[in-house]
């Protein structure tokens, strides 16, 4: 599944942007949604995070590995960016505590992620897209 150059963009700098992007996980006491600032797009066919705060997140995927992604950006769809300003990444989290894929991660994160408090002790979080679409259910623009 090709991701655009646009919604890789949107995504990576979704923290910046004031839109960070939120991850719904589901566990033994329920669902949560956790924003999850240093969320970018790894490749077309995963997202990525750094998991540093090692909270209710971390201990659902223990339980419960399927996650969604949720972007959500009104001024991206009220300046036409996005048609939809309301994205949905569905996925498979695989935890990376140390080896190639969690320095992988790490190396992309930006700087102000891999010096914030706790990123040194942080868990590489590679989710493996499953399908992805708007918030009315259309599959994303592969092109842009």
């Amino acid at each position: 599944m090709p991701i655009s150059q646009k919604i890789r963009a949107l995504i990576d700098n979704a923290w910046t942007d004031g839109a960070p992007c939120l991850l719904a996980t589901q566990g033994e006491d329920g669902p949560n949604i956790s924003p999850k600032g240093s969320m970018l797009v790894y490749d077309d066919e995963h997202l990525a995070y750094w998991e540093r705060s090692k909270r209710q997140a971390l201990e659902n995927l223990g339980h419960d590995k399927r996650v969604v992604v949720i972007y959500a950006n009104f001024k991206a769809q009220r300046d036409g960016v996005l048609e939809s300003g309301f994205l949905r990444f569905y996925g498979t989290a695989e935890l990376h505590e140390s080896g190639p894929m969690r320095e992988a991660i790490f190396k992309r994160l930006l700087k102000r992620e891999q010096e914030h408090v706790g990123a040194d002790k942080g868990i590489g979080v590679l989710i493996k897209i499953a399908r992805a679409a708007d918030v009315r259910g259309k599959p994303l623009p592969s092109q842009f």
